[in-house]
């Protein structure tokens, strides 16, 4: 059985102009999958992202992740849900300033009220694996992009969640954090199986996953898997990105670092 399968899912905008974001969108995702989602600006590819995290409602349609449809549980159960089952990397880290890295990594859990003896092996486990023992005592203003990103993607990790959403997770780090972030992303999915779905407009980051799913005017547009060599799996994306239209600043000719 997928971990996540949505089912002819439509998200429309209501307003003076109604605007139809993802139109009867369906495909699955399965356990331990690393996905990316790529499409032209304004393809909804966040909205869909909003969507399978239940921060925006359904118009018609279903999400079913580990069988469970979390758009149909009430508030606390949701709650519950979204804080068990999801961890969330943003690209713009999202971390609370007055707080260490340290802190910021645990809040996950004290939400859960997690023994402290517990708590500080996990953290501990999630700092050393993610680099972060150095800096922990540190708050988020006093420490690298790079190093910022580990630590958010250290707070999604820490409770385990069955699913990670990451929106454009590198959209705001140079290429070495970058590269460093999408490494460390893909260890994470091939050393821990965890799942993952990434939504990115950049092609390197893409040729990291296992699958590519490309959606324009909020419909399936086409997908591609993962090959042998990353350097001819980047010049796919390439390809069905040149066929989409949007803009490839020419990448076509560039090499993977």
């Amino acid at each position: 059985m997928p971990l996540v399968k949505i089912d002819d899912v439509t998200k429309v905008y209501e307003g003076k102009v109604t605007h139809r974001a993802i139109n009867q969108l369906g495909f699955e995702v399965e356990k331990g999958e690393f996905l990316a989602i790529m499409g032209p600006s304004g393809s909804g590819k966040t909205t869909l992202l909003n969507l399978i995290s239940t921060i925006d409602d359904l118009t018609s349609g279903n999400i079913l992740i580990d069988g469970i449809n979390p758009h149909e549980l009430g508030k606390n159960d949701l709650a519950l849900f979204r804080r068990r089952k999801l961890g969330f990397v943003f690209q713009d880290f999202n971390l609370l300033q007055m707080l260490t890295v340290e802190e910021n990594l645990v809040l996950p859990l004290t939400l859960d009220y997690i023994p402290l003896d517990k708590m500080a092996n996990r953290v501990m486990s999630i700092a050393d694996r993610l680099s972060l023992k150095p800096i922990l005592h540190k708050r988020p203003n006093e420490i690298s992009g790079g190093e910022t990103q580990r630590t958010a993607i250290g707070r999604a990790l820490i409770h385990k969640p069955d699913l990670i959403l990451a929106d454009e997770p590198t959209g705001n780090l140079d290429s070495k954090a970058s590269r460093e972030v999408l490494e460390l992303l893909s260890a994470i999915n091939k050393e821990e199986g965890a799942t993952i779905i990434m939504v990115t407009h950049d092609p390197i980051a893409a040729s990291y996953c296992n699958r590519v799913l490309f959606i324009k005017d909020g419909e399936f547009f086409n997908e591609i898997y993962s090959d042998e060599r990353r350097q001819t799996f980047y010049q796919r994306i390439l390809n069905v990105l040149s066929l989409l239209g949007g803009n490839v600043n020419d990448l076509s000719a560039a090499r993977l670092p």
